[in-house]
């Protein structure tokens, strides 16, 4: 059994038909999936999942520095209330992105630090995103890092560099389909085996990322968690490992991570809640 650490459930793409979604992951081994709150309302939608599928998902209550803008106090308030429901498990996404730069540099620096001192005051995983932010993140990052209880560096697609950083800082590290990419993840799959087995988990990132090699291809490009088992094959292969131990120790790495409950069935409940 399988736990996708990072799905955005709440994306307009699974709208229509997230009981079938839910019922393909657990068909195909992921037991438990965590969605991920990107703004205040995805973060609020994610946590209201959780009561209708409980057991099963889930969430965390963050701002993505793409929504940086909006970070204000009355969010951040908003945020630590939904961080009070049990099925709240980490606060983010939240970090920067100097890729995209939907937000100036600034403002996500100062939402990016506000959360983590909401994560410290609430003694809360984070759950990070960086892109092309490195030196920037990683010195806020280190200023908090030992208030924090735990960290993972969401869907890591960095260099060795990075890597070596991010462990030295203790930070759990969270692959993706990416490293299914032979166009942009290729590198990943000689840096997988250098994360200790108590500090890998896995994730789709579902809608996005549907990895390239999957054969037959799917007639949708909508990533699923459904094919979190595909991406731990291959995590396994460049690992020189079994993919049932891989699936055993993520899912237990997870599982501690996360403080979810040892009962990795859950229930498929019905919407009535």
């Amino acid at each position: 059994m399988l736990i996708d650490i990072g799905a955005n459930l709440t994306h307009d793409s699974f709208a229509r038909d997230l009981d079938e979604v839910i019922a393909r992951a657990r068909s195909n081994g992921v037991a438990r999936m965590v969605v991920t709150g990107a703004d205040l309302a995805h973060s609020t939608a994610a946590q209201r999942l959780t009561r209708t599928y409980q057991g099963t998902l889930y969430a965390t209550a963050g701002i993505h520095p793409h929504h940086a803008t909006v970070c204000a106090d009355s969010v951040l308030a908003a945020l630590e209330a939904l961080a009070a429901y049990p099925d709240v498990v980490a606060v983010g996404e939240c970090g920067l992105d100097f890729f995209r730069d939907f937000s100036p540099h600034d403002v996500q620096e100062k939402a990016f630090e506000a959360q983590l001192e909401l994560a410290v005051s609430l003694q809360m995983p984070v759950f990070l995103h960086q892109r092309e932010a490195h030196a920037s993140f990683l010195a806020i990052l280190s200023r908090y890092r030992h208030k924090l209880p735990k960290a993972v560096a969401h869907c890591f697609t960095g260099n060795e560099e990075e890597l070596a950083a991010y462990l030295d800082l203790d930070l759990h590290i969270g692959i993706t389909g990416w490293i299914c990419d032979e166009r942009r993840g290729h590198h990943l799959c000689g840096l997988v085996a250098r994360i200790p087995k108590d500090r890998l988990m896995l994730e789709t990132d579902a809608p996005y990322l549907l990895p390239r090699d999957l054969t037959p291809k799917p007639r949708s490009r909508r990533n699923e968690p459904m094919y979190l088992q595909h991406v731990c094959e291959v995590v396994a292969n460049c690992r020189d490992e079994r993919p049932a131990d891989v699936a055993s120790t993520t899912t237990h790495t997870a599982t501690t991570f996360f403080n979810l409950p040892d009962n990795p069935l859950g229930q498929l409940a019905g919407k009535s809640q």
